[in-house]
């Protein structure tokens, strides 16, 4: 069962294997902005691959905007490594290994494989933003590979959030 997850409550744990050797934690992140999270299905994902190539074209306008950002999937190492290679995508913190857990922990929705070019089960796409407090600000989780939002459109909302102090919105906990 997923966890649905509240804005402006304190985001869950979150501990991931980097390409490289490195690990990342949510807990070390200190943007000047948000810490952007991008779940993203994995290798076998051509949608995946355009909207990670995207985000790689722009990062020297995201890391202005003062965001951290890792993306992360439930591939296994050798997935990852070819995702970053073969998709070009140099300039992201790619994570690998997510657990199932941990990716019902942060709401998403999982899939079982219905080809062989799939996992047994992969985490569909979602795109988070976290206060540098640790509270969840902007939470976007699909079920279906083609509905993300429009990078070019959403990632200048940052600005505009920390300079007018915008509340995160959806917060009302259900009665």
């Amino acid at each position: 069962m997923s966890h649905t997850l509240i804005p402006d409550t304190q985001a869950p744990n979150l501990e991931l294997k980097l390409l490289g050797g490195r690990e990342w934690k949510l807990s070390e992140q200190k943007p000047s902005s948000f810490t952007m999270i991008i779940f993203y299905r994995g290798l076998h994902c051509p949608v995946c691959k355009n909207y990670l190539t995207k985000l790689n074209s722009m990062m020297e306008t995201v890391n202005e905007l003062g965001f951290s950002v890792v993306v992360a999937s439930m591939d296994p190492l050798e997935r990852a490594e070819e995702s970053k290679k073969d998709w070009g995508i140099d300039n992201l913190n790619v994570a690998y290994g997510l657990d199932e857990k941990t990716a019902r922990a942060w709401g998403l929705y999982i899939s079982k494989s219905i080809n062989e070019r799939e996992n047994k089960i992969f985490c569909e796409p979602g795109l988070m933003w976290i206060k540098p407090d640790g509270k969840l600000y902007l939470i976007d989780i699909g079920s279906m590979p083609w509905a993300r939002p429009d990078l070019e459109t959403l990632l200048p909302k940052a600005k505009f959030a920390v300079d007018n102090n915008y509340p995160a919105r959806g917060t009302q906990k259900q009665s």
